[in-house]
C-alpha cells in the first residue's frame, strides 16, 4: 500500500503542478496520442473539458490519499464508468506511462526517483481500483 511518504511527496510534488496544469494537461494528452494514436479516437475533438476533468481527478485523488477507504472506491466507480468510453485494461499501462512523463516533465529537477516510485504506486493502486471497477461491471452484465 501507501506509505506516508509516498503521500507526502505526491502532494507536495503536484502542488507544483497546479500552478502549471493547464501546460501538464496539454503534455500529457499530447503525449497519450503521440505514444498511442489508436485512443484519439476515445476523445472529443476538444480537449479542453477533457483536460479539466483529467487535473481535477487528480487533484481529487491527490487530496484523498489518506483515506483508501473513500478513494478506492470513487476509483473503481471511475474505472466502471470508462468502461463505456471502450476504455481496455492495456490502456492503463499507456495512461501510467504519460503520467509519469508528464510528471517528468512538469516538474523537471524535483521528479525524484523517490517522487517516481511515490507517484508509480499510487498510479498502480488508483488503475488497480478502477480495472477492478471495470472488471466488477462486465461480471454484473455477463450475470444478467
Amino acid at each position: 500500500m501507501l506509505t506516508a511518504e509516498d503521500i507526502m511527496l505526491v502532494r507536495a510534488s503536484f502542488a507544483q503542478i497546479i500552478p502549471i496544469k493547464e501546460a501538464a494537461a496539454d503534455l500529457f494528452y499530447d503525449r497519450l496520442f503521440e505514444v498511442a494514436p489508436q485512443l484519439r479516437g476515445l476523445f472529443p475533438v476538444d480537449l479542453r473539458e477533457q483536460k479539466q476533468k483529467l487535473m481535477a481527478m487528480i487533484a481529487s485523488a491527490v487530496m484523498m490519499l489518506n483515506d483508501l477507504d473513500l478513494l478506492v472506491p470513487k476509483a473503481a466507480a471511475l474505472g466502471a464508468r470508462h468502461v463505456a468510453y471502450a476504455s481496455e485494461s492495456s490502456h492503463y499501462d499507456v495512461v501510467g506511462q504519460v503520467l509519469l512523463w508528464t510528471l517528468e516533465r512538469g516538474l523537471g529537477d524535483a521528479f525524484t526517483p523517490e517522487v517516481r516510485s511515490a507517484w508509480s504506486d499510487v498510479y498502480r493502486v488508483l488503475a488497480a481500483a478502477m480495472q477492478a471497477g471495470a472488471a466488477q461491471l462486465g461480471e454484473m452484465r455477463a450475470a444478467e
